[in-house]
């Protein structure tokens, strides 16, 4: 999760939006920034340990602090056949097979683009979620404003990526740069499906807090025997205290924390003030990465992120609200 949650309706049964003040914005900022830190915190993991082993860590150490909140919380942990099979089912969609992909995509792509270039593509996850919706169920169809927002999202995506693709130097990096970028954005289509799926949640009965520790518990079970199997971690030398230090803030931080604030910001917020978030989760990344990892982005990667901007807020679809409510009546 990263970030994919402020799309799940498994994961929030979305509250009637207000009007946010000072204090909810600072934590929708904060929420934006522990997400954005993914993607910076996996670049420097990805070094010395494999994706499956990194997606694994993640998932295993974040059920860990998830199951001491719910404890402290008094809240029980999930229960029955049917809601862990569903678990097993978000934590395969929402966990185990994004955040692999995500990580895969990183440790190809060139070392100044690795974070920043992987979070504007996982911007990109509400444009495929609103097609999967529109495809899988009758309350969620596209519009013509959600239809200028998705292509004018991909054309973003095209003009951020077509430059850099064609001038990859040597060419050989042009393969494995074109395989990043189709592992990220395949990782957001699972987390479009994983929205849809995640809506049986709500009929199930069960909590928000009790989903995402379930489904980081399920992700676990899932990624560990493959991370053993494909990585081999217990065969690679020990990781530095770099690596370490960046795989336990990725878990506690940017996973177990961010669910827990999320929540906090959907009760007092609502749904679709969260979903703002997804505008600056890309802009907390890149500055990061430009920050504190020396990244470098070009005019075509600012075209893009802005051209994405364009199309969630069209999607989105409270800026054109807000706009005709302020015209003038003819």
């Amino acid at each position: 999760m990263t970030h994919d949650d402020a799309r799940s309706p498994a994961l929030a049964a979305p509250p009637a939006a207000r009007m946010m003040g000072g204090r909810d914005w600072a934590e929708l900022a904060l929420l934006s920034l522990v997400w954005g830190a993914t993607f910076v915190f996996a670049k420097i993991a990805l070094v010395e340990v494999g994706p499956l082993t990194l997606a694994a860590a993640r998932v295993c150490l974040a059920a860990l602090c998830l199951m001491v909140a719910l404890r402290a919380a008094r809240t029980p942990l999930p229960r029955g056949a049917r809601v862990w099979a569903a678990l097993f089912g978000m934590g395969a969609l929402n966990n185990a097979i994004p955040f692999s992909l995500i990580f895969f995509g990183q440790s190809l792509m060139p070392p100044t683009l690795a974070a920043s270039l992987a979070a504007i593509l996982n911007a990109t996850t509400p444009f495929f979620a609103a097609l999967v919706a529109h495809a899988l169920t009758d309350d969620e169809k596209l519009t013509p404003a959600r239809l200028a927002g998705l292509a004018i999202g991909f054309a973003g995506v095209a003009a951020m990526l077509a430059p850099r693709l064609a001038g990859a130097s040597p060419a050989a990096d042009a393969p494995h740069l074109a395989l990043g970028v189709a592992a990220c954005l395949t990782a957001a289509v699972v987390y479009a499906f994983a929205g849809v799926f995640g809506r049986r949640f709500a009929r199930l009965g069960v909590a928000p807090m009790q989903t995402a520790f379930g489904q980081s518990g399920a992700a676990g079970v899932l990624l560990v025997p493959l991370a053993l199997i494909v990585d081999a971690p217990l065969a690679r030398p020990l990781p530095g205290a770099a690596t370490l230090a960046a795989i336990v803030a990725l878990a506690t931080v940017s996973t177990a924390f961010a669910y827990i604030l999320y929540f906090r910001i959907l009760a007092r917020a609502g749904a679709s003030n969260l979903l703002l978030v997804t505008l600056l989760i890309p802009v907390s990344a890149i500055g990061l990465g430009v920050g504190l990892l020396g990244e470098r982005l070009g005019p075509e990667h600012l075209v893009g992120l802005a051209a994405i901007a364009l199309g969630l807020a069209l999607i989105d679809g409270r800026a054109l609200r807000r706009l005709r409510r302020a015209s003038p009546a003819p």
